[in-house]
């Protein structure tokens, strides 16, 4: 499922990152690989904030259908 559908504070697994090579290039450079975890922390307006790697990021929307949890 997409990372949109996780549940706020609820550590997921990275399954798979999808779109094309230059936007998994730019989500692995966040920090995001399939096997690493990730909280989502909150949402605003479909965008999220979430932590992975001891980082928080803003992920819009767009980006986060694409990671696969």
């Amino acid at each position: 499922m997409p990372l949109t559908m996780a549940d706020t504070g609820e550590e997921n697994i990275i399954k798979k990152i999808g779109g094309n090579p230059e936007t998994k290039k730019f989500l692995e450079s966040l920090g995001f690989v399939a096997g690493g975890t990730v909280t989502v922390i909150s949402e605003i307006a479909g965008n999220l904030i979430v932590n992975v790697k001891d980082s928080r990021v803003a992920v819009s929307r767009e980006m986060a259908v694409k990671i696969m949890i």
